[in-house]
């Protein structure tokens, strides 16, 4: 399996396209099913935190102003992160405020994203639900803190990601599981994922 980065955001409110902006950002780097490499940062865009998600996350607007720029912090994780496949749980989410920042301080994303999420509901269907605290919880995965914070959502996205590989593998005989192969089954409807492995393995 390639070295990944999985990457989690905080963030004002659901859309960059509805002036929300992002208020903390985490990338954590997997190698080998392992956590090799950590970036964590408040950053302040500039708007203040509406009080349900200063609520939810724990992230004041006392916090934000004392953060980092924005723009800082993305050229800080942008570096960070570098050419490596780009992981997130909800990755659409994720997608748009990557984007969105990053276009902010003149740069753009070179690599798709892998999501999780959409992968969890074709390899683990059976899943009561399959929001991040659900799947740590299913699949016995370590807490790695408050849910809501960027770095403890990234660290237990990668867990998951992981986990998720080594079901993929061990379930159908798979030698490799290559984050290309991932993308792909990521976008196949569930009831077609069977036949797109046995299409990956030459059957």
């Amino acid at each position: 399996m390639e070295v990944v980065a999985v990457i989690d955001f905080e963030t004002t409110g659901l859309s960059p396209a509805q002036g929300d902006r992002a208020t903390e950002v985490a990338a954590v780097i997997l190698e080998d099913g392992k956590v090799v490499d950590r970036y964590q940062s408040l950053m302040n865009a500039g708007v203040r935190i509406p009080p349900f998600i200063e609520s939810l996350t724990g992230i004041s607007n006392e916090m934000i102003r004392l953060a980092p720029p924005a723009a800082q912090v993305m050229r800080e994780v942008s570096d960070f992160v570098g050419g490596y496949p780009l992981v997130a749980h909800n990755a659409s989410f994720d997608c748009k405020f990557w984007d969105a920042e990053l276009a902010r301080i003149q740069r753009r994303r070179q690599q798709e994203f892998v999501c999780s999420l959409l992968l969890s509901r074709r390899i683990f269907p059976r899943a009561p639900s399959h929001k991040l605290g659900a799947l740590v919880e299913y699949t016995n995965l370590p807490r790695a803190g408050r849910y809501h914070r960027a770095l403890a959502d990234a660290e237990m996205a990668a867990g998951l990601f992981h986990r998720l590989v080594s079901e993929l593998r061990d379930s159908h005989r798979m030698n490799k599981v290559s984050v290309e192969f991932l993308r792909k089954i990521q976008r196949v409807p569930k009831s077609q994922l069977e036949t797109c492995i046995a299409r990956e393995q030459g059957l």
